[in-house]
């Protein structure tokens, strides 16, 4: 019989003695846990395979062309998903420039300022109540004041309109992260910096944020990851879901023109009849599946480039 000992059973003369015999009911949780993992790792695996399968048409033998070309009206062996791509890049770019400085002031506000006060914790309730509010609420949000109220500011139907509506919906996400990394950050860094004289500012931008920043990159990261594979709030907002021209408009006036994303194209893919056009939406599903993992393995970088430990 082996005997455990703890700081206090020594002081008191105690000692806590374990029961021989295998620990049945933690074998169990240990492999509920392998089991759910590879439940879970398996239906991704078995997913991406039958993506490949059903696309392996266009990956194998027409992938260049299926990347730089645009969508096509005459047959789905000319089409191309490259506006998808570029709107797609142009949509996460608006929204992380609304989004990010937005939802981590919002958690500096309500870690370092408002702290532990009644309007505080009434303020994060409904962030988190927001982050689980199904995406088309968020498309109907935007319709009706990015599309229809402050179309002069968004130019209508636009990535920036677009850019926006996801913003929205990502901004509790980036919130919360933000929020958890802050307080994650020891109370003794900030006491300390204090005990030098350093002002409130100073421990903030010097101590706080530098020590909570791997984490709140993650959560962006990972946020904007989300909004990468958003269709229904564009579709709602203005994304092109047919032939589309870009005409001889330059990059910064594609931003207040009319615009498609890869997530909407897939879904056009998909409605089509005829199975050429299935090939295209499965291939065009792993293509935002590797455009989804890139930003996820940029995320996992991030977070082992500035993480620190305590």
């Amino acid at each position: 019989m082996s005997v455990l000992t703890t700081p206090a059973g020594i002081a008191t003369g105690h000692v806590l003695r374990r029961r021989p015999g295998a620990d049945i009911a933690g074998a169990v949780f240990r492999w509920l846990l392998i089991g759910a993992t590879v439940f879970a790792t398996g239906f991704l695996g078995v997913l991406l395979a039958v993506m490949i399968v059903d696309g392996w048409d266009v990956l194998s033998g027409n992938l260049w062309y299926f990347l730089t070309n645009g969508f096509s009206q005459r047959s789905a062996a000319d089409t191309g998903v490259s506006q998808g791509i570029i709107g797609s890049l142009q949509v996460a770019l608006v929204t992380g420039v609304f989004a990010v400085p937005i939802g981590v002031a919002t958690a500096i506000y309500l870690v370092e300022y408002a702290q532990d006060s009644r309007f505080a914790r009434i303020v994060e309730l409904n962030i988190r109540n927001l982050a689980g509010v199904p995406s088309i609420v968020y498309g109907l949000l935007g319709l009706a004041v990015f599309v229809q109220t402050i179309d002069g500011f968004t130019k209508g139907k636009t990535v920036i309109a677009g850019g926006m509506t996801l913003a929205a919906l990502v901004l509790p996400i980036i919130v919360i992260t933000s929020v958890e990394a802050l307080k994650a950050v020891p109370d003794s860094l900030r006491e300390a910096a204090y005990g030098v004289g350093a002002t409130k500012w100073e421990v903030l931008s010097r101590q706080v944020l530098p020590a909570a920043l791997s984490t709140i990159l993650t959560g962006t990261v990972l946020a904007l990851a989300r909004a990468l594979g958003e269709a229904a709030p564009l579709v709602l907002v203005g994304a092109a879901t047919s032939f589309l021209s870009f005409g001889d408009a330059n990059m910064f006036e594609t931003f207040t023109g009319p615009y498609t994303a890869l997530p909407v194209q897939i879904f056009n893919f998909a409605r089509l009849p005829g199975a050429d056009w299935g090939v295209n939406a499965a291939a065009a599903s792993v293509v935002i599946l590797v455009l989804v993992l890139a930003v996820n393995g940029l995320a996992i970088y991030l977070r082992n480039r500035f993480e620190k430990q305590w």
